[in-house]
Parts: C-alpha cells; sequence; structure tokens
C-alpha cells in the first residue's frame, strides 16, 4: 500500500464502557490490554519517522503529538474537511490523550494561511489574568517572588482558558463540517477508553506527588494510589460529558453556566493555594484578531503570531541578526554555525526579556525591534570568532519613552503543536498549551486547568523600574510559542512550530535554518540534534551528535551542558509540487496525508 492512501480508522478498546455520565468522585476505569487496532497509514507513519524518512502527499496532511489525534483530523480531512475542522478534531483528542500538554482548559495561538483570499490571520486565544489578580499575585507577604511549585500548583496560577473559544472562532471563520460532529471521535474516545501512552505515564509517574494533592486529579491520574500504566486502559467520562456539551451548545457553554460555575469553585477553593478566577473573568472572555508579524529571511518571509506571544519577534530576529552570514556554506557539523545561531539567539532573548509583553497593556517596539538597520548593526556583535561576554538589549527605535526592567518569568516545557495543510490549499498552524506539565494540577469536568499566570514575571518591578511582563487584571502573559509560516512568492512553503517552553523560540528558529540555509527534508530537519543557547551556557541534547560539539563550543568561551532538550516540532515543507512531513521523534506524533 502506497503510504499516502489514508485508510480510515476504528478504535477497538477492550473494556468499554456504559457510557453513564460520571463526575469528579468517580475513578475511570483501567484494564484490557490496551491494545489498539492501527490503520496502516499510522504504522507506516511510524516506521517512516523511526527510519528518518519524511511522510509525503498530495492533497492534505496532519501532523501532531499523538497518533489518536493525528487519526482525527486525517478522518476530517479525507470527508472535505477545512484545516480549521480538523485542527477542532485534533486538538479535542489531545486534550484527553496529551492532557499534560494543552487541552480545553488551557490557550493556543493560530496562525491561518487562506488560499481563497490570500490572507494571513493570526488568532490570539491565550488565557488572561483575572479582574482581581495584582502585580504582586506571586509575591509573599514580604514582597519576594515565590517559588515557582508553590505558585504553579492549586488556583493562583490559573487563567481564564481561551482555547473552547478559539476552536469555535476558527470553525466560525474557516470551517466548513458542522461543528458537532468533530467532536465525535473524541467523545468516542473518552467513552469507551484509550490505550495509556508511555509518555503519558512517565509524565505521570514523574509528577505524582503534585497530582495527588487534589482528590479528582489523584483519582483519575493516579488510580489505587498508582500512577497510570503503559497500556492500560482509561475512561473519561466527565470529559466526555463536557465535549458533548461543546458539541451541542458551542463554546458558550464553557463560558457561562454550570462548567464556568464549576471552574471558578475549583480555583477558589482549592487547597492551600487559592485562586482570584470568577465566573465574571469566564463571561468577559474573548479571542482577539492581531496582526501577523512577518519578518524577511533570503527569500522567504517569516510569519507568525505577535506579543503577547514573543515567539515570532524573536525568531525573526534571530533570523535577522544570522542574514549577513553563509550559514549554506557550513551547515550542521560546523561549531562556527552553531556559535552564530547561539549568540544570535542570546541577543534576541535580551531584548525579549526586556520589551515583549502584552501590547494592550505595554507598548511594544515590534517595528524596531525587527528593523532592518537595527538588525543589521546588532549582527556586527556576532563578529570575531567566539562566545559574546554577555547579550544585553539593544535600543530598538521607539516611539514611547519608556524605560522597562529585564523580566525574570520562569517557562517550563510542555504544550503542543499541530500543523495541517488542507486539499484547499489552506495553512494552519498552532501551538497549544496548559503552561507547566499537567497545568495547575486541578481538574474539573475531565480536563486540567491551566497554570498560565506563572509566565508573567514574578516581580513587579526592578530597582524601582516596572517589568513589562507583570501581572495586571484582564492581562495575557507573555509566551514563547511560535506557530510559523513560512511565505515565498505569496504562497506558503513552511507550516511549522514546537513545544518546549521558551526553548521554543530556538528549536524553531534552527530548523528553518535547517531547511532553508542547510537543505534538509521535513524529517531530518526535526531529528536533528539540538543546541540550544538562550542566557550563556550552551545546552546540547543529551545522547546525541550535539555533545560532540561540547569542546569546539567551550574552546570559544561557551559554558556547555548535556541535558534532555524535548521539543516537538511538526513540519509540512509545501515545496516541489507536493506536501512533506516530518514529526519529531523526541514525542509521539506521526504525519497522515494524502
Amino acid at each position: 500500500m502506497r503510504f499516502w492512501l489514508y485508510s480510515s480508522l476504528f478504535v477497538i478498546l477492550a473494556g468499554a464502557a456504559s457510557g453513564q455520565q460520571a463526575s469528579d468522585s468517580v475513578a475511570p476505569e483501567i484494564g484490557g490490554t490496551g491494545q489498539v487496532a492501527t490503520s496502516e497509514a499510522v504504522a507506516e507513519a511510524q516506521a517512516r519517522k523511526a527510519e528518518g524518512r519524511p511522510v509525503e502527499a498530495q492533497d492534505w496532511m496532519v501532523v501532531a503529538a499523538h497518533p489518536l489525534a493525528v487519526e482525527a483530523g486525517a478522518e476530517v480531512l479525507a470527508a472535505g474537511g477545512t484545516a480549521a475542522d480538523a485542527m477542532v478534531a485534533v486538538q479535542a483528542v489531545l486534550g484527553l490523550v496529551e492532557p499534560q500538554s494543552s487541552g480545553l482548559g488551557g490557550g493556543a495561538f493560530l496562525v491561518w494561511w487562506d488560499a481563497k483570499s490570500g490572507a494571513m490571520t493570526t488568532l490570539d486565544g491565550r488565557e488572561t489574568a483575572p479582574l482581581e489578580a495584582t502585580p504582586r499575585l506571586f509575591q509573599d507577604d514580604q514582597g519576594q517572588p515565590l517559588q515557582f511549585y508553590d505558585a504553579v500548583v492549586g488556583g493562583r496560577s490559573v487563567g481564564v482558558p481561551g482555547t473552547p473559544a478559539l476552536l469555535q472562532e476558527a470553525h466560525e471563520r474557516w470551517g466548513a463540517r458542522p461543528w458537532a460532529g468533530l467532536f465525535d471521535r473524541a467523545i468516542t474516545l473518552a467513552e469507551e477508553g484509550f490505550a495509556v501512552s508511555p509518555r503519558l505515564s512517565a509524565s505521570v509517574a514523574g509528577d505524582a506527588e503534585r497530582l495527588g494533592r487534589f482528590d479528582a486529579t489523584a483519582r483519575y491520574f493516579l488510580p489505587e494510589g498508582a500512577p497510570l500504566q503503559p497500556g492500560a486502559q482509561l475512561r473519561n467520562p466527565d470529559y466526555a460529558e463536557t465535549l458533548r456539551a461543546l458539541a451541542t451548545e458551542g463554546a458558550r457553554v464553557f463560558y457561562g453556566g454550570e462548567i464556568a460555575e464549576d471552574i471558578a469553585a475549583t480555583v477558589q477553593s482549592a487547597p492551600g493555594n487559592p485562586g482570584v478566577l470568577s465566573e465574571v473573568d469566564l463571561a468577559l472572555y474573548r479571542v482577539k484578531e492581531r496582526a501577523a508579524v512577518c519578518a524577511p529571511y533570503r527569500a522567504y518571509e517569516i510569519c507568525g503570531m505577535g506579543p503577547p506571544s514573543s515567539g515570532a519577534v524573536a525568531v525573526g530576529q534571530t533570523l535577522g541578526l544570522l542574514a549577513p552570514f553563509d550559514l549554506a556554506g557550513s551547515g550542521p557539523e560546523s561549531p562556527e554555525a552553531w556559535r552564530l545561531l547561539g549568540d544570535a539567539s542570546r541577543l534576541a532573548f535580551a531584548d525579549r526579556g526586556k520589551f515583549l509583553a502584552d501590547t494592550d497593556f505595554v507598548p511594544v517596539p515590534v517595528k524596531g525591534l525587527l528593523e532592518k538597520m537595527y538588525l543589521e548593526n546588532r549582527s556586527q556583535l556576532l563578529n570575531g570568532g567566539v562566545a559574546l561576554p554577555e547579550a544585553a538589549p539593544g535600543a530598538p527605535e521607539f516611539d514611547h519613552a519608556l524605560n522597562w526592567a529585564m523580566d525574570n518569568s520562569i517557562e517550563l516545557p510542555s504544550t503542543s503543536h499541530i500543523s495541517i495543510v488542507d486539499s484547499q490549499g489552506n495553512a494552519l498552524s498552532m501551538t497549544t498549551t496548559v503552561e507547566n506539565a499537567f497545568g495547575s494540577r486541578l481538574m474539573v469536568r475531565g480536563f486540567l486547568l491551566n497554570n498560565e499566570l506563572t509566565d508573567f514575571s514574578f516581580r513587579s518591578h526592578r530597582d524601582g523600574v516596572p517589568i513589562a511582563n507583570r501581572v495586571e487584571p484582564g492581562k495575557r502573559p507573555r509566551s514563547s510559542m511560535a506557530p510559523t509560516i513560512v511565505m515565498a512568492e505569496g504562497r506558503p512553503v513552511l507550516v511549522l512550530g514546537s513545544p518546549g517552553g521558551s526553548r521554543i523560540i530556538p528549536y524553531v528558529s534552527k530548523t528553518l535554518v535547517a531547511v532553508l540555509d542547510w537543505g534538509l527534508d521535513a524529517q531530518a530537519a526535526v531529528d536533528l540534534p539540538h543546541l540550544v543557547n538562550r542566557f550563556g551556557t550552551y545546552d546540547l541534547e543529551a545522547g546525541t551528535a550535539a555533545e560532540a560539539q561540547a569542546e569546539a563550543l567551550q574552546a570559544m568561551g561557551y559554558a556547555t551542558e548535556a541535558r534532555d532538550l524535548t521539543s516537538g516540532l511538526h513540519v509540512i515543507d509545501l515545496r516541489g509540487g507536493r506536501l512533506q512531513g516530518g514529526a519529531d521523534p523526541r514525542r509521539e506524533g506521526v504525519a497522515l496525508g494524502q
């Protein structure tokens, strides 16, 4: 069978449940063999990924972080649905099978290129701070920042979720299939059960103590007091009921009525660390359309999400700083290429730490940060062949006389990314998250609530100077998510993005260099070992060829550290008259196409 022929799949699971509605007080049913009847397409996609070969297709393609979610999207695309339709189906399943990374209780950024109009649109479904939040939300009685997990675990860190509203907004703008049917696969899996993946099991085991602090969360992830095991059959009837309500009544059911009451009550009554999110905050939530941020690189235009995301600005700055240098002539084996990538990233992060925040609250010099002369002048700092002794923020052109202090917010890796191209030629790139793995660890109606507010700076001021990314009521915290669509001659040529906390920016930048400068195919680009430098120390992906660069980088003046770097890059390359997909081997995702 040729790979790109997609065969429809129906999941067959042991231990099917009755479908009776359950509350948070009911533990999941676990049992059976955990076997899944997998389509030939998925099996071959997994084989190609293991062999380092990309998936190729002609008509449509979807790449996401779990095979069951990819299959849900593929079914929609095969039936003539748009990328927006498929995204709804993919996200609904991801929230079930990969709850540590994204879900209804989180938020997302979406970049859309419309084939009919030729227009690029970005939608901000980022979580917002409650109206009762203050700049001292994450400080103790003495005004000192809380320890990270003291802030994360519980209600204090929960922002108003944006994902349900974003799903509906995207579908209303660009969907073609009936809304209600897009949740069918996720509802079936939630009611009948799905096999716990090794990654989910390992994530639960690694976070068992924090997950065990809240009764509903513990009953779901730690049945009988033990972490979920790989292959166990897991049901989530509460999630099925929530999805059924969304399918029937739309996103408004999430932001008012019983679901909103339960969310607010769960946050405000969280033992030991209550929050201030209210039903009013949920009722006021709106998705925002933002101007796309595009930056030139070689013969391409790199487009993505602007503030409150720092992703497109920092990726655009990194590549703009690299533009004067011949990276194509060096290649991925060159320590000099990694020196340039690393220090360009450091300079971008220095500007990010000072200037980037929610533009509804803080003037941000986006144009100044990406202005050609500013980047050309900054790129001269990369001359010399040795590591920069320090990477300080620059002085971009700014039409407001404001002075901001450096941010110190912590952004740990979790999140998930979806890339889709449909048969009509539309392209979608969406990065979706609950922030830290398992978010706030609070569970309500079958889904986890985010801890997105900890993406704000815990400090409100430094030496009397305010920090741009401080907490304020109704504000959206800065993000590093970088859903990206690369354009050439007015059409998309690459669709990509990644999870990974603040390392998302160098993951995406490196992958763009790998494809556009080094000529790697989609799978080879995501397979490439990671070398990441944000703040001075060069992180080298442990157990990979990246570690061989340590001696050369140290000779240039860098401190190096080998560590796990778990990206989740999902790439679709549209060049050459075909679709070519790559799924990150560090996670469980696949690419499917036809």
